[in-house]
């Protein structure tokens, strides 16, 4: 499935120039896809000649101009979404409902992002004397390495690309050696809706070694990197060495916070969807559920009732809500923690093993907590899986601090009929972003990210160029 792509350099696909490959696997079948072509420092080091030429060409095509090509890359998403969804199913694992969503939402992403490419505005500032003038204006910051996970590979790469273009970046894509064809297909889209030669690449391979080399190059001025924390810290290093500007979205462990005064068949809803989706393997997954211990049982029993019903199975196949873990990595991982979780005392009330009859794939059933305390593991380290840990909670300072007390501040969930209590509490949290009575935080138009080990800068929005530009004033005197 990967031989009509490998490393998209200076407008073309081509092999690695040592011929070097890696295996692809279906996290659902543990069969290999296919290989996909893995680049040496040649082909580094040849695409990143390639980003410079194209940032040449780029920075001086017109607003108007990248917007309408950005704006056919949309469109063309948009026409390709079963393509593109099979490859993320593939890939991934998730559900064929989820990555035709996810398709979509990218769609959305690049023409949002078209719109913003003609709304790069400056100002004037009147001079000290009748003859001056003073000019801010933005410039395209130069070429962006833009670093792409597995997870939701299709959004999360349309963000650094879609951005980069429309402040006239070019841009490198590393794909993650998960899930290569799907940003490979992305990127082909990209090339057959006009981008110029060199203005968007890709390089496939061993992700450390490329971030590496790509972070050491004086050619590459920005870094977007959506990751773990552990490795945000490491890329951080890296780019101060040439102080590289940098926006990091790392690791999320969200609190979901359920006041006494909600209608809890329609929470349980919204938590089974934002806890369940890409199987928990979400950064803005809700992963600390704090429930009012007037309505914890009542809460709970419904967990469990409805999480009993979901479907697990292979995502190609029809109402399937659960697919499998991504990698064999994952599913120990969320193994080790469920063990972990039982032995410092909790109760399993569903899930906590692998499903039965699924002799292949990295399936694992989704799983709750009771007896749950602040100092467990689980409510301490991102689970990153299909893990909802319950606790109770007396009153709203108490929940409030507690929600809070943690390194990570990516997103949190509140739920409550009371205005006052619901505005009150977004304010107090200590997250990036705050869904009040939903159960969405990302969306195109609105800036993404967080604080606090969350890292800094936005995606989305129309803040989001700004990290992509460089402020620059000019004195004007008229002589």
């Amino acid at each position: 499935m990967y031989e009509k792509f490998g490393q998209f350099i200076n407008g073309k696909w081509q092999k690695s120039s040592s011929g070097e490959t890696y295996e692809v696997i279906n996290p659902a079948t543990e069969e290999i896809i296919g290989k996909a072509s893995k680049a040496n420092k040649d082909d580094i080091d040849l695409c990143l000649k390639s980003a410079e030429k194209g940032f040449e060409v780029w920075k001086n095509t017109s607003p108007w101009e990248r917007s309408k090509i950005i704006r056919k890359i949309s469109d063309l998403i948009r026409k390709k979404n079963d393509i593109l969804s099979k490859w993320l199913t593939l890939e991934v694992g998730k559900p064929l409902t989820e990555s035709k969503g996810e398709v979509n939402g990218a769609a959305d992403i690049f023409e949002w992002s078209s719109e913003e490419a003609k709304r790069i505005y400056g100002e004037t500032l009147q001079g000290r004397t009748p003859d001056t003038k003073i000019h801010v204006y933005y410039q395209p910051v130069g070429v962006v390495a833009a670093l792409v996970p597995w997870n939701f590979p299709i959004t999360l790469a349309a963000r650094k690309i879609s951005t980069a273009l429309s402040a006239g970046c070019s841009v490198i894509v590393k794909p993650d050696i998960i899930t290569p064809g799907s940003v490979m297909e992305l990127v082909d889209i990209c090339n057959e809706a006009g981008i110029p030669p060199g203005v968007v690449n890709l390089l496939s391979g061993d992700p450390p070694f490329i971030s590496d080399q790509l972070l050491s190059s004086d050619i590459i001025k920005k870094v977007s990197i959506t990751g773990s924390t552990r490795v945000g810290k490491i890329i951080l290093k890296k780019a101060a060495e040439k102080v590289q500007r940098v926006t990091m979205e790392l690791s999320g462990h969200s609190p979901f916070i359920v006041f006494d005064d909600v209608d809890l068949d329609k929470v349980t809803d919204i938590a089974i969807f934002a806890k369940f989706r890409n199987n928990g393997q979400v950064c803005i997954s809700p992963s600390r559920f704090y429930i009012h211990e007037s309505k914890k049982n009542d809460f709970t029993d419904l967990m469990v009732k409805k999480t009993k019903k979901l479907k697990i199975g292979n995502g190609m196949e029809k109402d399937t809500i659960l697919g499998p873990l991504t990698t064999k990595k994952r599913l120990e991982e969320v193994e080790s923690l469920v063990e972990l979780t039982k032995k410092e005392g909790a109760k399993v009330l569903c899930g906590g093993k692998k499903p039965a009859g699924f002799n292949k794939g990295f399936f694992y059933e989704p799983t709750i907590f009771d007896n749950i305390k602040d100092n467990f593991t689980i409510m301490n380290e991102e689970p990153f899986g299909p893990l909802v840990p319950i606790l109770s909670f007396k009153d709203f300072d108490e929940v409030i601090k507690r929600a809070n007390n943690n390194d990570l501040g990516l997103a949190s969930y509140i739920y409550t009929n009371n205005l006052k209590k619901a505005h009150k509490a977004s304010e107090l949290m200590e997250t990036g972003t705050v869904a009040v009575n939903t159960g969405v935080v990302a969306l195109p138009e609105a800036p993404f990210g967080g604080i606090k080990q969350t890292g800094y800068g936005r995606e989305g929005g129309s803040m989001a160029i700004k990290d992509y530009l460089n402020i620059k004033y000019t004195h004007l005197g008229v002589q």
